[in-house]
């Protein structure tokens, strides 16, 4: 499949997120907070290919809260943006060196996400920005709502569509009709510009518990995650009912 052809691809199953959950509206100012790994860069490429053609025109800019660690090269993020005009910030802040090196967290990633938000707020509330697309998908959203059933003993998880009282912002998640595996193998193919994250964090944390724990019993019963994402929209969680036209797309 050649890359155009993909990526209208692809976008169609964005689109589908986003009109199901009226994520995007006339006007909207969306900026996407991208870290540079698969999933935020390739939800920029998807949204600024979107923006060309959706009834309802948008502006759209990219945004880096830069964490500190050593060997995260932006410059690529920089020039893919400048190459397809959309505005981009890169905010430098020493969240690591906090996190990591002065307060030295036992669990740091709670705090780190903490920090991570409050510097985001600050840097779309300045840009005027009404929407902040997150490149939470569809396992992501699967493996949320296990870990608050298994370790909080609740239903729970992030929505589509949250509104940020204090910001006036609301978090949009367009990739959460796309698998993990499905954004891993179109970013490939579109060759993107990947920023690798160094943190140590990375394979230690309760959410790779959980997708290992997921990953072994997928290979039993390979419907499974489509299952619970499927039993999260009909019960439906708060904020998880989505128009009749839903599509699933992995």
């Amino acid at each position: 499949m050649d890359k155009q052809k993909l990526l209208n691809e692809f976008t169609g199953t964005v689109r589908r997120a986003v009109d199901d959950y009226d994520m995007i509206r006339a006007g909207d100012k969306v900026a996407v907070g991208v870290s540079g790994g698969k999933d935020s860069m390739l939800l920029l490429l998807a949204l600024n290919h979107l923006k060309s053609y959706y009834p309802k025109p948008f502006e759209l800019e990219a945004i880096t809260i830069e964490l500190g660690f050593e060997g995260m090269d932006f410059t690529p993020v920089k020039e893919m943006c400048a190459e397809l005009s959309i505005p981009y910030t890169c905010l430098k802040t020493d969240i690591k060196e906090v996190v990591f090196d002065v307060r030295r967290e036992p669990n740091p990633c709670s705090l780190c996400a903490k920090m991570r938000r409050g510097a985001l707020n600050n840097t779309i509330t300045e840009h005027g920005v009404t929407k902040l697309a997150l490149g939470h998908h569809f396992d992501d959203a699967v493996e949320t709502f296990m870990m608050s059933l298994l370790f909080e003993g609740r239903l729970s998880c992030f929505r589509p569509v949250t509104y940020l009282d204090r910001s006036g912002v609301t978090q949009i998640r367009p990739l959460i009709y796309a698998g993990e595996q499905k954004i891993a193998k179109v970013a490939a193919a579109l060759e993107l510009p990947i920023v690798e994250n160094p943190c140590p964090q990375d394979k230690g944390s309760k959410r790779y518990e959980i997708k290992k724990l997921l990953s072994g019993m997928c290979a039993q019963y390979p419907d499974m995650k489509s299952k619970i994402f499927g039993a999260m929209q009909r019960l439906p969680l708060e904020g998880w009912q989505p128009a009749e036209n839903w599509r699933l797309s992995k």
